[in-house]
């Protein structure tokens, strides 16, 4: 008999979550363990339900969906996440909203592949960046990364000797990134928290931010500068 797959799903609309049991009660593969309606909750029932699969929305009041899925990247057994969002990337499993049979059935048969080739254990899968620039496909290491900036409709990418444009929203990078060390400082700021060399109180409770081999300074919103810190300091 094939291993069932434990699984939790994470919404704050009850309607998705009980859309979602629906669909997904026509593949035997799937065992719904249990539900979480926010990040908070869903972190402690990952505790409690040690489940192989969480289907987790990202848009949630309090800690998001993004802020769940890097916590649980510090628990003992480490769930596969499928992100229920309104766009798609290729680092991870996605379902868009409104959910779709074909969908689901798609990404069903991704975790099944995925339990095939490790059954007793969770696997991350590290890709390159690819980036097209001046008709040429370049393929970057995520940890070559220092930051990413977002002005008007794009997205800047900077690395140590290079800056390139692409087109992918902050959020989209945030999510496609969720395996390494990068960290929102602002709306407008992606930063890869190993070059972080020093902070400075600037007003108001925000601070300026400088990475290592840079010049500029980039800004902190107060909003983040005590998760910042957390993430930084021993």
């Amino acid at each position: 008999m094939t291993k069932q797959l434990r699984t939790l799903i994470v919404d704050d609309e009850p309607y998705s979550r009980k859309e979602l049991i629906h669909l997904l009660s026509d593949h035997p593969i799937i065992h719904v363990a249990g539900e979480a309606d926010s990040g908070e909750q869903a972190l402690v029932k990952c505790v409690q339900l040690q489940p192989d699969v969480v289907f987790l929305d990202i848009e949630m009041p309090g800690m998001s969906g993004l802020e769940a899925a890097k916590a649980f990247q510090e628990l003992k057994k480490v769930p596969d996440i499928v992100f229920a969002e309104a766009f798609r990337y290729e680092a991870v499993h996605y379902l868009l909203k409104p959910f779709e049979e074909e969908d689901i059935a798609a990404t069903v048969a991704r975790l099944e592949k995925s339990l095939a080739r490790a059954p007793m254990a969770h696997v991350k899968h590290f890709g390159k960046f690819a980036i097209e620039h001046e008709g040429e496909i370049f393929y970057l290491d995520p940890n070559d990364i220092l930051y990413v900036t977002r002005e008007e409709k794009t997205s800047k990418v900077v690395t140590m000797d290079q800056e390139y444009e692409v087109k992918t929203p902050i959020k989209e990078l945030e999510a496609r990134f969720i395996d390494f060390p990068f960290f929102r400082i602002h709306k407008s700021f992606l930063v890869h928290l190993d070059y972080v060399n020093k902070l400075t109180p600037w007003f108001n409770g925000a601070y300026q931010l400088e990475l290592k081999g840079r010049k500029e300074v980039l800004s902190v919103s107060r909003n983040y500068v005590k998760k910042l810190r957390q993430r930084l300091e021993l």
